[in-house]
Protein backbone atom coordinates (compact mmCIF):
# COMPACT_ATOMS: atom_id res chain seq x y z
CA UNK A 1 0.00 0.00 0.00
CA UNK A 2 1.70 3.40 -1.06
CA UNK A 3 1.05 6.62 1.71
CA UNK A 4 1.45 9.98 1.33
CA UNK A 5 4.66 9.43 3.11
CA UNK A 6 5.61 7.37 0.00
CA UNK A 7 4.55 9.99 -2.55
CA UNK A 8 7.06 13.05 -3.10
CA UNK A 9 6.80 15.87 -5.43
CA UNK A 10 8.90 15.16 -9.07
CA UNK A 11 7.28 11.50 -9.20
CA UNK A 12 6.67 10.46 -12.48
CA UNK A 13 4.39 7.51 -13.12
CA UNK A 14 3.61 5.56 -16.33
CA UNK A 15 -0.27 4.26 -15.42
CA UNK A 16 -0.91 2.33 -18.35
CA UNK A 17 -3.07 2.53 -21.72
CA UNK A 18 -6.56 1.74 -23.14
CA UNK A 19 -7.43 1.70 -27.21
CA UNK A 20 -10.32 3.61 -27.92
CA UNK A 21 -13.07 1.58 -29.73
CA UNK A 22 -15.65 2.71 -31.63
CA UNK A 23 -18.47 1.23 -30.50
CA UNK A 24 -18.04 2.18 -27.26
CA UNK A 25 -16.99 5.41 -28.14
CA UNK A 26 -20.81 5.58 -30.22
CA UNK A 27 -22.61 4.52 -27.24
CA UNK A 28 -21.20 6.85 -24.49
CA UNK A 29 -21.51 9.66 -27.19
CA UNK A 30 -25.60 8.68 -27.67
CA UNK A 31 -25.97 8.71 -24.07
CA UNK A 32 -24.20 11.42 -22.24
CA UNK A 33 -22.47 13.79 -25.24
CA UNK A 34 -24.74 13.33 -28.25
CA UNK A 35 -23.44 15.92 -30.69
CA UNK A 36 -22.98 14.99 -33.66
CA UNK A 37 -19.13 14.40 -34.44
CA UNK A 38 -18.99 12.12 -31.59
CA UNK A 39 -22.15 10.04 -32.44
CA UNK A 40 -22.63 10.27 -36.17
CA UNK A 41 -19.59 8.83 -38.58
CA UNK A 42 -21.48 10.85 -41.79
CA UNK A 43 -22.04 14.10 -40.00
CA UNK A 44 -18.54 13.93 -38.48
CA UNK A 45 -17.13 13.28 -41.69
CA UNK A 46 -18.50 16.60 -42.86
CA UNK A 47 -17.69 18.93 -39.72
CA UNK A 48 -14.54 20.72 -38.84
CA UNK A 49 -13.15 17.36 -37.29
CA UNK A 50 -13.17 15.33 -40.68
CA UNK A 51 -14.16 12.04 -39.05
CA UNK A 52 -15.57 10.80 -35.98
CA UNK A 53 -13.70 11.64 -32.28
CA UNK A 54 -14.65 10.88 -28.92
CA UNK A 55 -16.50 13.13 -26.10
CA UNK A 56 -13.56 14.25 -24.37
CA UNK A 57 -15.98 13.30 -21.06
CA UNK A 58 -15.21 9.69 -22.66
CA UNK A 59 -11.67 10.41 -22.72
CA UNK A 60 -11.78 11.96 -18.59
CA UNK A 61 -13.53 8.62 -18.00
CA UNK A 62 -11.02 6.64 -19.32
CA UNK A 63 -8.33 8.62 -17.65
CA UNK A 64 -9.90 7.92 -14.37
CA UNK A 65 -10.04 3.90 -15.23
CA UNK A 66 -5.81 3.87 -16.15
CA UNK A 67 -5.52 6.36 -12.90
CA UNK A 68 -7.32 4.07 -10.81
CA UNK A 69 -5.42 0.65 -12.30
CA UNK A 70 -1.94 2.16 -12.55
CA UNK A 71 -2.08 4.29 -9.18
CA UNK A 72 -5.63 4.37 -7.08
CA UNK A 73 -5.78 0.61 -6.16
CA UNK A 74 -2.50 0.60 -4.53
CA UNK A 75 -2.50 3.89 -2.91
CA UNK A 76 -4.54 4.66 0.63
CA UNK A 77 -6.94 7.19 -1.39
CA UNK A 78 -8.97 9.24 0.55
CA UNK A 79 -10.76 11.09 -2.51
CA UNK A 80 -10.44 14.33 -4.18
CA UNK A 81 -12.14 17.76 -3.93
CA UNK A 82 -11.87 18.34 -7.29
CA UNK A 83 -9.37 19.05 -10.41
CA UNK A 84 -8.04 22.68 -10.64
CA UNK A 85 -7.87 22.30 -14.60
CA UNK A 86 -8.62 20.26 -17.81
CA UNK A 87 -8.38 20.61 -21.57
CA UNK A 88 -8.50 18.92 -24.20
CA UNK A 89 -5.91 19.46 -26.62
CA UNK A 90 -5.90 16.90 -29.86
CA UNK A 91 -8.97 14.71 -31.17
CA UNK A 92 -8.95 11.34 -29.78
CA UNK A 93 -10.26 9.29 -32.86
CA UNK A 94 -11.46 5.40 -32.83
CA UNK A 95 -8.79 3.06 -32.83
CA UNK A 96 -6.13 5.77 -30.70
CA UNK A 97 -3.94 4.13 -27.77
CA UNK A 98 -3.92 6.77 -24.93
CA UNK A 99 -1.73 6.77 -22.38
CA UNK A 100 -1.25 8.45 -19.23
CA UNK A 101 1.31 9.75 -17.07
CA UNK A 102 1.15 11.05 -13.83
CA UNK A 103 3.21 13.74 -12.33
CA UNK A 104 3.31 14.74 -8.58
CA UNK A 105 3.50 18.54 -8.34
CA UNK A 106 3.71 18.93 -4.89
CA UNK A 107 2.48 17.23 -0.98
CA UNK A 108 2.04 18.82 1.87
CA UNK A 109 0.44 17.78 4.93
CA UNK A 110 -3.17 19.17 6.10
CA UNK A 111 -3.02 20.92 8.51
CA UNK A 112 -6.29 20.12 9.81
CA UNK A 113 -6.59 16.80 9.72
CA UNK A 114 -3.17 15.02 10.71
CA UNK A 115 -4.59 11.67 9.47
CA UNK A 116 -3.88 12.94 5.69
CA UNK A 117 -1.92 14.73 3.17
CA UNK A 118 -2.31 16.44 0.51
CA UNK A 119 -0.96 15.60 -3.48
CA UNK A 120 -1.52 17.99 -6.37
CA UNK A 121 -0.75 16.19 -9.60
CA UNK A 122 -0.29 16.87 -13.43
CA UNK A 123 -1.58 14.27 -15.51
CA UNK A 124 -1.04 13.74 -18.99
CA UNK A 125 -2.84 11.67 -21.88
CA UNK A 126 -0.91 10.62 -24.78
CA UNK A 127 -2.31 9.13 -28.35
CA UNK A 128 -0.20 6.70 -30.00
CA UNK A 129 1.91 9.11 -31.32
CA UNK A 130 3.48 10.82 -28.07
CA UNK A 131 1.07 13.54 -28.90
CA UNK A 132 -0.48 15.35 -25.72
CA UNK A 133 -4.50 14.71 -26.10
CA UNK A 134 -5.64 15.45 -22.80
CA UNK A 135 -3.72 17.28 -19.19
CA UNK A 136 -5.51 17.77 -16.06
CA UNK A 137 -4.93 18.93 -12.87
CA UNK A 138 -5.80 18.26 -9.45
CA UNK A 139 -5.88 17.17 -5.86
CA UNK A 140 -6.02 14.12 -4.11
CA UNK A 141 -6.00 13.01 -0.25
CA UNK A 142 -3.96 10.47 1.16
CA UNK A 143 -4.00 8.77 4.36
CA UNK A 144 -0.44 8.99 6.36
CA UNK A 145 1.15 5.69 7.28
CA UNK A 146 -0.25 4.36 10.56
CA UNK A 147 1.86 4.62 13.63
Amino acid sequence: MRYWEDIKAGDVVELGSHTMDKERMLSFAREFDPQTFHTDEKAAAASVWGGLIASGWHTGSVLMRILYEGFLKDTAGLGSPGIDELRWLKPVRPGDTLSVRLTVLETTASRSKPDRGIMRTLMEVRNQHGEVVMTTTGVNFVSRRPA
